[in-house]
């Protein structure tokens, strides 16, 4: 029998941000403390960037994008500095595992079992794809020859939330760098920690100054700079359905730039009769309480045929009532605290109106009684489809538990949202799983299965969860522009 491996929390020293290949102070001297959130202490301060960084950020962007050695780089060698990160990420896990898990409050088995291997894979797939990117031969009408580059957009600015750091990282950086554009990120002022560790290894891996560049700070303004500014030809935006909105209107308002936004979910997982119940309601539990409920694809929305209704429930809540809450550098611990208080606040207030509009607390509902921001895992039933609790995006560890009858009410149902990031639905009748799949408007629908995420697959969303795709080969659309070239044939 082996015995798991101990990681402990990591001393950290204050941070400054990465501008042209240089450690820098912010511009205007300011800083800001970053939380851990197991505790409420300050872990270290961090140089807090604004509109003035962002503008050096830009300047050395744009003097690596056009000109020696990233402007000639060839498409193989960008792809070799690519798996060179990748590998000195993989040599680096424990050590950034327990950046993560000190900073996001994320169990450390996650941090080293599943963002890490995430990480890696997504930048070994674009290493791979660095030098397969190329246009068309297109027969023409005349005595012409045409044909189409697909070119890097530019400069991008890239914005990252604060469930999946390392992650959502790779998400934005892999695919910008092996179309060979070079990058500004933002990573979320509660867990920048990461992003600048993983920046001193692309230093070391053979990036280019200027080519990668981080600018921890805040949403109105570092965020809000990047969208608003002129130098910048693209922005890649994760987070939250109201503040894409704020960024889409920066973009058009200043230079037209492209805009890609990954935003918000309300999932439904959909558990029909004749599904094997067992594995439906095990999986269900996680597809919500993964990660504390902080995912964009959380299952929220738990929809139940009425036959197996109190089954399902017993099991979820049984689940519930067996997470080991606590301390997330513990291996025992399958909980760890939300992000931050600000999260926690909220969280706590969307329980509260749950409770006031009518919904029954089967279980959970209440803070814990300890330092950091710990809450119960919580699942609500005779939730309706009008009720806060089943229209708002918690971000936490809470379940709206509703029955239905038939599969017309399933896909109706699920469908009563703004948003359309992910489903879920679990049936052994592969007629029924076909015609749901069909009938779900989501960008992605998971088949007796939940969170399956690979490289290799797109990712976003319908409706309000956003434009554009990350992972897999249509990523790498968000990252160039496709020139058409047309030449005479000579008599």
């Amino acid at each position: 029998m082996t015995t798991a491996k101990t990681i402990t929390p990591p001393k950290v020293t204050d941070k400054k941000m990465l501008i042209g290949g240089k450690w820098v102070d912010s511009v205007s001297g300011k800083t800001f403390e970053t939380i851990n959130p197991a505790t409420g202490d300050t872990i270290c301060r961090v140089a807090e960037g604004d509109r003035a960084d962002m503008d050096l950020a830009v300047e050395a962007a744009r003097r690596a994008l056009e000109s020696k050695p990233w402007a000639t780089m060839s498409a193989a060698e960008r792809g070799r500095v690519l798996y060179k990160l990748a590998d000195l990420i993989e040599a680096n896990l424990d050590e950034l595992a327990a950046l993560e898990t000190l900073d996001n409050g994320k169990t450390i088995s996650d941090s080293i079992s599943l963002d890490l291997p995430g990480t890696v894979a997504v930048y070994r797939y674009y290493a791979g794809w660095a030098d397969k990117i190329h246009g068309k031969t297109i027969p023409v009408n005349g005595p012409f020859t045409a044909h189409t580059r697909h070119e890097p957009v530019g400069v991008v600015g890239q914005i990252i939330p604060w469930n999946f750091p390392l992650e959502m990282q790779a998400w934005k950086w892999a695919p910008a760098l092996a179309c060979g554009c070079t990058v500004i990120l933002k990573p979320a002022e509660q867990t920048p920690l990461t992003a600048l560790r993983v920046a001193e290894l692309a230093m070391e891996a053979g990036f280019p100054d200027g080519v990668v560049n981080v600018i921890p700070g805040y949403g109105p303004t570092a965020g809000a700079a990047i969208a608003s500014h002129y130098g910048i030809d693209k922005v890649a935006f994760t987070g939250s359905t109201e503040v894409g909105k704020l960024i889409m209107k920066a973009a058009a308002e200043t230079n037209l730039k492209r805009v890609t936004l990954e935003l918000g979910g309300k999932s439904p997982n959909i558990i029909f009769a004749d599904a094997d119940i067992e594995a439906a309601a095990r999986f269900a539990y996680d597809a919500l309480f993964f990660n504390m409920g902080q995912c964009c694809c959380a299952g929220s929305r738990l929809f139940v045929e009425e036959p197996v209704y109190e089954q399902v429930m017993n099991i979820v809540t049984r689940r519930a009532k067996e997470q080991v809450i606590g301390d997330p550098f513990d291996q025992a611990t399958t909980q760890g605290p939300q992000v931050s208080e600000e999260q926690f606040n909220t969280i706590l207030g969307y329980i509260e109106a749950g409770r006031k509009e009518g919904a029954r607390c089967v279980t959970g509902g209440s803070k814990l009684d300890r330092a950091g921001y710990f809450i119960e895992p919580t699942v609500f039933d005779n939730v309706t489809d009008d009720m806060t609790i089943a229209r708002k995006e918690i971000f936490g560890p809470v379940l709206s538990v509703m029955k239905f009858s038939d599969v017309d009410e399933a896909i109706q149902r699920g469908n009563k949202t703004m948003y359309g990031l992910a489903a879920a639905l679990w049936t052994r009748d592969i007629n029924k799983a076909n015609r749901v799949a069909a009938g779900l408007k989501a960008g992605t629908v998971w088949i007796n299965c939940y969170d399956v995420v690979d490289p290799a697959v797109p990712f976003g969303g319908f409706k309000m969860s956003g434009m554009g795709r990350e992972l897999g080969e249509y990523a790498l659309t968000n990252y160039t522009e496709v020139k058409a070239v047309i030449t005479a044939l000579g008599r």
